[in-house]
């Protein structure tokens, strides 16, 4: 068994208390048993659960990994605070708002032997997989990904190339290896808008536009255009409700890697495609900047 604290016990947190408490039965999710969470605020228990202090968590034996579910900008402390302690790491998207500090994290928990596991459950979805399918084996000619949302504090967040990675996962894991070609971004800080559209270049030079755009009350919502040689792909496909929860899944994968049951290959190719979205997104937001 290992020994799970959960940090921050927000949407994501709450979450990640109630999968932990009801694993699914025979899955690798029986191997992980809550000991507590942390959180700053003065809450004593939450869903059955204990609180327990920051420097309880650190010190205790009977903790072998953290989940940490904070805000974007308190990531990279609190999962080096962890691995420096020699425990595993569980961190949502994104892991660090640098490309220095991502690739730093990386190396500590490598030198201490220890799992660090970036959530991404937007690879995870019904609606993903279906599009991956229909994708796959198609020759792109060109195409577009616009996310919309509402607003977000980016002194929490991170700059938007960091808060909307999960849209650059998408672009990376469908096309493969990704070049920026260019970034803008549009602020009307009054209103709260933000609009920023990155051009990448793909591995066969074939150009491809990600715009993440972001005001109050904006719906939540992803429109695509891809334009293949055999045809155009124009709406997300429709797909039916997963049997298991999104974060479920992602806790299955995080304890196969704790019990040793994913291969170095598929380990690597996840680190790589994760290190890359950083890479990019950093290099978005430079061209932005300047």
């Amino acid at each position: 068994m290992f020994g799970a604290v959960v940090v921050g016990i927000g949407i994501a947190g709450s979450m990640r208390i109630r999968d932990l408490l009801n694993p699914l039965q025979s899955s690798p999710s029986e191997s992980l048993k809550l000991i507590g969470f942390v959180s700053r605020r003065k809450l004593d228990q939450f869903n059955n659960a204990k609180q327990i202090e920051l420097d309880e968590a650190l010190k205790s034996k009977d903790i072998d990994a953290a989940f940490i579910c904070t805000d974007n900008q308190n990531h990279e402390e609190s999962v080096r605070h962890f691995l420096e302690v020699g425990k595993h790491v569980l961190v949502e998207y994104p892991m660090a708002l640098s490309a220095e500090a991502a690739y730093d994290l990386w190396r500590l928990a490598e030198q201490k032997g220890k799992v660090l596991h970036v959530e991404h459950i937007e690879l995870l979805t019904e609606q993903y997989k279906q599009l991956k399918k229909e994708v796959q084996g198609k020759k792109l000619v060109e195409g577009v990904l616009h996310f919309t949302g509402g607003h977000l504090d980016e002194n929490l967040s991170g700059f938007p190339s960091f808060s909307g990675i999960a849209r650059l996962s998408w672009l990376v894991d469908l096309f493969g290896d990704l070049i920026v070609t260019s970034a803008t971004r549009e602020e009307q800080k009054e209103l709260n808008y933000s609009k920023l559209t990155a051009h990448f270049l793909t591995a066969e030079n074939r150009p491809l536009t990600w715009v993440e755009e972001r005001a109050p009350g904006m719906k939540r919502d992803k429109h695509i255009h891809f334009s293949f040689t055999t045809g155009i792909l124009d709406t997300l496909p429709s797909s039916s409700r997963a049997s298991v929860g999104l974060f479920m899944q992602d806790q299955n994968l995080f304890a196969k890697k704790l019990l040793g049951q994913v291969t170095r290959e598929e380990l690597l190719a996840e680190k790589q495609r994760i290190l890359k979205c950083i890479d990019l997104a950093e290099e978005i937001k430079k061209k932005c900047e300047h």
